[in-house]
């Protein structure tokens, strides 16, 4: 068994600010759509933590933006290689057999991780959309429906309020969602919990071939 160090310090950290953040956010977007329904906690409560953490979430962004932008391990790490079409879609297929059959019949994972090169094909096509296109826009989102009034230009540039409201609760799905599947593949290392002590320790454990 081999250990290779994946996760430095600032990525751990960053990280379970953002798990936290979203789930809390979640819940209390939750009770803020279904108000009494739910009962969790008031209205009150819930706007006033979701608006807290809403900021916390946009700062631990640009933490990890800067991180990754200033180091460079943005394009190592997140950017899928586009420009080897055919190579890439080769691998993002024998990663997507693995995934759909090869795991339940005891193959290898075809991808073996390296600090440069931490995700597989499936999961830089996941992570760079996420990264770049949908977390942005749920914070774009957030803050105009946290103050409609002094974020009304960016409002009137996604459409309108209406709009502005339907595709931060679409992507509050989607993140409620992902962190369900998330969670699911982060039990599928050589144990349950491997992945999950190695975003704690920053150590990945991996078979060594003989």
């Amino acid at each position: 068994m081999k250990r290779v160090y994946l996760h430095p310090i600032p990525v751990r950290i960053w990280h379970w600010i953002n798990a936290i953040c979203f789930i809390i956010l979640i819940i209390t977007g939750l009770q803020i759509r279904l108000g009494d329904k739910l009962g969790l906690m008031s209205f009150q409560t819930a706007v006033k933590i979701h608006s807290w953490l809403g900021f916390v979430l946009i700062a631990n962004y640009f933490i990890w933006f800067i991180y990754y932008f200033a180091t460079l391990k943005f394009f190592k790490i997140y950017l899928p290689p586009f420009w080897r079409p055919i190579e890439f879609t080769k691998k993002a297929l024998r990663q997507a057999k693995y995934y759909g059959y090869g795991i339940m019949v005891g193959d290898k994972n075809p991808h073996h991780p390296t600090p440069d090169n931490k995700f597989n094909p499936l999961q830089q096509v996941a992570y760079f959309l996420i990264m770049i296109v949908c977390i942005p826009l749920q914070l774009i989102t957030g803050l105009i429906l946290w103050d409609p009034v002094k974020f009304q230009f960016l409002g009137n540039l996604l459409g309108g309020i209406q709009i502005v409201s339907l595709i931060h609760v679409g992507l509050w799905i989607f993140f409620a969602a992902f962190i369900i599947v998330h969670f699911y593949l982060a039990t599928l290392g050589h144990t349950v919990l491997a992945h999950i002590i190695a975003m704690f320790t920053g150590y990945e454990e991996e078979h060594e071939e003989h």
